[in-house]
């Protein structure tokens, strides 16, 4: 569920230009309107809600973002029946029993002379910082984020698959840079964590939670950023077919598609016709490729329709 990272010595962003030049020195091409959203986000200490379509970067911005800012990347991977408890700490009830099977014969002398049922309870339960302690907390990802020692960045992948209850506990969390665990109290961040939610649509978030957050809309790069990225990622690709496949990836996107192709597909696409020796991007190759950018079959037969207009791109 959480991918920690080791991070460098934290370095807040200065300005938009900063945020554009440390992002893509490690490796992540930003657009002014993700630089802008990177560097306040950053200084006013709010959250990022990310939304668009499937693999258009939206969760290696924030992988790449934390390492521009030298925290620790911790990511929290959300599903449908997420709960709190999942995403803030667990118990460690092995250990527990461990500690209480060790400690046996000293609870025993502690309640030997008790007078009553209820005063031996009363002792009890005055020693029970001794079995809910620190020392049996597990952290996930919320708490994790908000105790580390370095700070963090806590990515809160695909918001929109975990349900409208834990949104509200989040929604919380973010509000105050606090949690309460009932057996220890109040647990309030060491260092405010920079937050990126991110969302597919797969349902509407609630204007609460998009209040509280800064709102970033990413969606396919255009050509000239979808060229930058091919050759950023894939240099040793010629010029020439990084240049077609953008064309072409850029004419598939114009059809009424299930599915359009992402910048991850593009970049498949691109590497395999690499691997494959493929020199230019004709219409037998795009035939024998399409698989590669387009995942669902009536979307490759709509596309093969269209070579012509695709190859031609």
């Amino acid at each position: 569920m959480s991918t920690p990272t080791i991070a460098n010595e934290p370095r807040p962003l200065s300005s938009v230009e900063d945020a554009e030049t440390r992002l893509e020195q490690v490796g992540y091409l930003a657009s002014p309107e993700i630089a802008t959203a990177s560097f306040l986000a950053d200084r006013l200490q709010k959250p990022i809600l990310v939304e668009g379509p499937a693999g258009v970067g939206k969760t290696e911005l924030a992988k790449a973002l934390a390492e521009a800012l030298g925290r620790e990347f911790i990511r929290l991977q959300c599903y449908e029946g997420l709960d709190e408890a999942k995403a803030l700490y667990e118990w460690e009830y092995a250990k527990q029993l461990l500690y209480t099977q060790l400690l046996k014969d000293k609870i025993g002398e502690m309640v030997a002379d008790a007078g009553t049922l209820g005063e031996a309870a009363d002792r009890l339960a005055a020693s029970d910082a001794v079995f809910f302690s620190e020392r049996f907390l597990l952290p996930r990802p919320v708490l994790k984020a908000l105790l580390s020692k370095q700070p963090a960045l806590l990515l809160v992948d695909e918001i929109d698959k975990a349900d409208p209850e834990f949104e509200a506990f989040l929604l919380e969390v973010l509000s105050d840079n606090a949690v309460t665990i009932p057996e220890l109290g109040t647990f309030e961040a060491r260092h405010v964590p920079r937050v990126v939610l991110t969302s597919n649509n797969a349902r509407e978030l609630s204007d609460a939670l998009k209040r509280r957050c800064l709102h970033l809309h990413i969606d396919f790069p255009d050509r000239e950023r979808e060229l930058r990225i091919i050759r950023k990622r894939l240099p040793e690709v010629s010029q020439t077919l990084a240049e077609q496949v953008v064309e072409a990836v850029a004419a598939i996107r114009e059809l009424e598609l299930k599915k359009a192709p992402s910048i991850s597909e593009t970049l498949d696409w691109v590497q395999s016709l690499a691997l494959l020796n493929a020199e230019s991007l004709s219409a037998d190759v795009v035939a024998q490729t399409l698989n590669l950018v387009l995942k669902h079959e009536g979307d490759i037969e709509k596309a093969k329709s269209n070579l012509g207009q695709i190859a031609q791109a």
